[in-house]
Parts: C-alpha cells; structure tokens; sequence
C-alpha cells in the first residue's frame, strides 16, 4: 500500500478536533494555574491515574514507538528486556521505593524542580545550578530526539515536509506549556495517553492477524535467522528472536555490548534519573496516591513499549511476505528451500538498462537477503548479462541507513489507510506529551534553578515565570535545529539512551542516597555528580566511536580515529553508564564517608520520625 501523499479533508477534520481538545485541556491547566505551586507542580494534588499516565505519557514518546521500535526491527527482540526494566525499574521500583521519599522531602523542604530538591536537601545552591545547568543544556538531546520521530512519521504517512512537521509539532506543545504550566501538561497527557493505549492495542493485533496468529508469527520470525543483513550478521546478530552474541575482544560481540549496555541499561536504569518524571512524584498528596498509579503505570508501559519492540521485530517477517518486490543481481544463495538469496539491488534506467543501486554511506552497491519469486536470465547491464533475480527483502528500509524508517514504513505499506491517521495521531499525543514535560522541566531549570540563584526572585517573591517561558523557547530553538541537521542511522535511539545515560551517571546516586541515608554529605554529592558528568561526557566525546567519531573532537587528537581505542575491540561499543555510574557511587561513599555529616537539624527535616 503506498503511501499517502497528501492530507484529504477527513484527516484535517480529526486533527483539528485533536488540536481542539488538546487546546481546550491547555486551556482548562492555564485557567487552574493561579499560583507558582500549579505552574510548576499542579498544586500538588494530583489524581492518581491522572498522574500515572501523565508519567507514562511523558516516559513513553516517539523516541520509544519510531525510534527503539525501528531498532528493534534491526536488532531484535532482544530489546524486550528493555520492557521488563520499564516495569521493574522505571515503574516499581521509581514508585514503590523513590516515590514516597521524594513527595515527603520533597513536600517538606518547599521543593518546586528536581535540582531544587537535591539543592535543598544538601544545603547546596552550587548542587541547584548544577543540575539546573545540565538539564538546560542537554534536555534539547531528547527533545530532538522526540521531535524527529514524529516528524518522520507524519511525512511519511502524509507526503509533507519533514521540516513542515517538525515545526508544527513543537510550535503546538511549547504553546500549551508556556501558558498553562505543569497543570495544562497532565491534563493533555491524559487525553493523550487514552489515544496511545487504543493505537498500540490496534497495531499489535494487526502485526499478529496478519501474520496468521501469534505463534505463527513468531515460527517465521525464527526462521528467518538466515536473512540477516551480513553487516548486522558480523557484529553478532543471530536473528531477531534471539540475543546477540556474547562475548569480549571480537567483532561478533559489538551488538551485545550496544544492545545491552546502551540500549537496555542506559535507558532502563536511566529512568531513575529523569527530572522531567522525578517531579511527578511531587504532585500527589501522600503514598496512597502513589500506590494506586503503578496498575495504571505498568499496564500502560507494557502496551507503550512492548508493543513497538515486538512490532518493530515482525515487520521483518511482514516485508518478506508482502512487501515491495525487489530485482537485483545474484551474488550467492543462502538456501534452496524456501529459495532465499543475496543480490545486487538493481534499478531499470531505460528499457533493458539496468543499474545498481549504490549505498549512501559505504558508496558501493547495495546488498540485500530476498525471498526469491522469479528469475530472469541474461538481462544485460553494460554490456554483460547477469542472473536477474525478484523477490521481496527485509532489507527495503535498511539500504537508507535510516532504522527510524523501519516503522513508518511498515505502517503506511501494511496497515488500512485510516489507521495511518490513528497512529499519526498516536505519535502526536506521544510526541507531545513527552514534550510537554520536557519543555516544562527545561524552562523550570532555567528560570527557578539558574536565574533564581543568580539574580533572586520577581518582586512579588513569585518564581520568575516570565524567564521559564522564555527559557522554553530557547529549548524549542535548539531542539528544533539539532532534529533538523542531525540525520543519522536511528538517531532517536541515540539522543534518548546518551541524555537518559547522562543523568543516571550524574544524578542517580546523589538523588537514591539523599533519599535513604543520613550520612551522605554536600561535598560526596558534589563530587559524585560531577565525577558522573565527566566521565560520561569524557567517554562520549573520546571512547564511545559512533559518538565520539559523529562529534569529531577525537579526530582532531589522533590520526582520524573514531575513538581513543579504536584498536581495542568491543571497547568502543561499550556505553558510558557502565563505566560512569560506579564511579560515581563510589565517589559519593568515599567522599562522604571522609567529609562531615549533614546539621542535624536540617536532616530532622528530610527524616522526620512521623510522615504524612
């Protein structure tokens, strides 16, 4: 089924009645929001289902359902063990364990952002900047992140510019931020969120229908072990329902080290950290409410993620067996029967005039495995026959280099017509839900946790709201220009594991240990941030190669190397959060222990005997 190529009047119809009530539930939070306590926290008093599925909405976006879910249609689902981090950490542990401390320090020390809670509770106006800082400059990653997969949904599915979608998605989500505040957020999360949950649960029985049942589906997803591409092949894919290989000091171990260190533990432990979700935790009025929101929380995680990584998996069978055929020349067999191969993808310039297709990044033909359908001998290229050989190729998104094409792809070729403007939809509300608590937690950073401390309140002693909303339009400009110029092979999965990384590495072990113990100190929480954000940023600017070799700087050091240790395998594969984080936690213990212990009135205050 090609692909849509302009909006008709029925699409225009359902997003402006989209746009509507998202602007009306805007309108409702900017109506609500009289004080600084529901701009910036919903007047703590927050619905527990209303704050659980703003927490997933804001969680789950884009970057989860185009992004991890095109990787998962290279890698496999492999990524599903992401899911399971999801619930356990980011939802059981985030709620059952972190949730009830951060609302009662948080509650009890006046604290309105994520790096004022940790500012207050370590008596630390340099700690407040810190992370108000870290959280100005690098947020605009995932914002990007986010932008760009919602972005390429919408030209796919609707033939417009992918500039043209990028603006009106984060023109649309800062309006309703900058006015209503954290208030307006939850309030269009929720209807967002509704609108995800029926979209996922749609898409995934499709996938399984069409391919003739659960079962089913996944027998021939095994079975396709052997049409691996033979780039992803070297690096130790064994097929798309097993893990990657795993190993150390070899090629065919990378992907395991990419998978599981960058993928599944950077953004699985990852979400401990977020200071965007950590906030929620602060609009509910006692541990009742939080309790209440992990069924909601954890269903909906189960459908935001694994629903995309097991989609994103079976494409691969559903390209294979009624995707766009291909032709091409044969370079080898890979087995009789069924009869599978690897051609040279070829394209007819005139009648009886043929040419490869070249790869963008490797400027060499494209290669690609085919369930074969027919073969024609003796076409001539140049002057000289060749086999021609048809058939369909799981390979059809991959000769881009572009894996956050893999599920638009799949759904403007497979799925009916209206549910390309179902799942558009789906997009919008993940794309701007996530946004919307990013441009919040953006803006409250640099308007309460930079300007504040450096320059005091408004005259009125109110935050200075005007600065937040300002902050969030200089947000939106940065974001806006790094989705535009940066391009890369899934980009999305990438912007989102390096932030989520960043700030595990550099908040997790100041924030769990301000929570539960009494003896960590101002200055081992200083140092452990800062240990944590500079081995991280070290590791992604000099060792990481497919970041350090896109940023550059390590080429200017070396002889064009894409990493210090580029002849070292596996290391250059390895995510900064394995090593970053244990260095961090044991600068916070050593640091500490050697430092003297916080006032012990001020600890009274964060530890009081009787909890509300």
């Amino acid at each position: 089924m090609p692909a849509q190529t302009a909006l008709d009047w029925i699409d225009i119809v359902v997003i402006l009645l989209y746009l509507t009530a998202t602007g009306y539930l805007g309108w409702l939070g900017w109506k609500g929001t009289k004080s600084a306590s529901d701009f910036l926290l919903a007047g703590r008093g927050a619905h527990p289902i209303i704050m659980a599925v703003s927490y997933g909405a804001t969680f789950i976006s884009t970057a989860a359902i185009v992004g991890f879910g095109g990787v998962a249609g290279m890698f496999g689902m492999s990524l599903l063990w992401l899911t399971f981090l999801n619930i356990g950490v980011g939802i059981f542990i985030a709620f059952t364990v972190l949730g009830e401390p951060t609302r009662r320090i948080g509650h009890h020390l006046g604290a309105h952002t994520f790096p004022e809670l940790l500012g207050l509770r370590y008596q630390s106006r340099g700690i407040q900047i810190f992370a108000g800082g870290l959280i100005f400059l690098f947020m605009p990653l995932y914002i990007a992140a986010v932008m760009t997969g919602g972005s390429v949904f919408a030209a796919a599915q609707f033939g417009i510019s992918f500039e043209a979608a990028l603006l009106i998605f984060s023109l649309i989500t800062a309006a309703y931020v900058i006015t209503g505040g954290l208030k307006a957020v939850m309030y269009t999360d929720t209807l967002q969120g509704i609108i995800m949950i029926l979209g996922m649960l749609f898409l995934l029985w499709f996938t399984y229908h069409s391919l003739g049942g659960v079962t089913q589906a996944h027998q021939t997803l095994t079975g396709m072990a052997d049409m691996v591409p033979g780039p992803l092949k070297e690096m130790g894919h064994q097929g798309w329902t097993a893990m990657p290989e795993f190993g150390w000091g070899a090629k065919n171990y990378e992907l395991w080290w990419t998978v599981v260190t960058a993928i599944i533990l950077g953004v699985g432990i990852g979400v401990l950290a977020q200071p965007q979700l950590i906030v929620r935790f602060m609009t509910v009025r006692s541990r009742r409410e939080l309790d209440r929101a992990v069924p909601t929380g954890a269903l909906f995680i189960v459908l935001m993620t694994g629903t995309p990584f097991v989609v994103g998996s079976l494409s691969n069978a559903w390209f294979m067996q009624n995707g766009a055929p291909l032709s091409g020349k044969l370079v080898k067999a890979i087995s009789a029967e069924p009869e599978r191969a690897v051609i040279h993808v070829m394209k007819e310039i005139s009648p009886g005039r043929w040419e490869a297709v070249m790869n963008p990044k490797t400027g060499k033909p494209s290669l690609a495995p085919v369930a074969v359908t027919a073969r024609e001998p003796a076409i001539d290229i140049h002057g000289q026959p060749f086999e021609k050989v048809s058939g369909r190729s799981i390979s059809v998104v991959y000769a881009k280099g572009q894996a956050d094409e893999i599920i638009p792809t799949y759904i403007t070729q497979a799925l009916p017509r209206w549910f390309g403007l179902v799942f558009f939809l789906t997009l919008l509300s993940a794309a701007m839900s996530t946004m919307s608590g990013q441009f919040h937690t953006l803006g409250t950073a640099a308007g309460r946790d930079l300007w504040e401390q450096f320059f005091g309140k408004s005259g009125d002693g109110q935050p200075s709201l005007k600065v937040v909303r300002v902050a969030i339009l200089v947000g939106l400009l940065v974001s806006v220009t790094l989705a535009y110029t940066v391009r890369d092979e899934y980009v999305i999965a990438r912007f989102t594991a390096i932030f989520f990384g960043l700030c595990a590495a550099t908040f997790l072990p100041a924030y769990i240990g301000g929570l539960f113990s009494r003896r960590i100190t101002r200055a081992g929480a200083a140092a452990s941030m800062l240990v944590g954000f500079a081995v991280s940023l070290f590791w992604l600017l000099f060792i990481k190669a497919r970041e350090a070799g896109a940023i550059g700087l390590v080429k200017l050091v070396t002889d064009g190397k894409s990493s210090l240790v580029e002849d070292r395998l596996n290391w250059p594969s390895v995510d900064p959060i394995i090593v970053a984080l244990p260095l961090s936690i044991l600068t916070l213990i050593v640091v500490s222990a050697f430092t003297r212990p916080p006032d012990a009135a001020h600890l009274a205050r964060c530890f009081p005997e009787k909890t509300r």
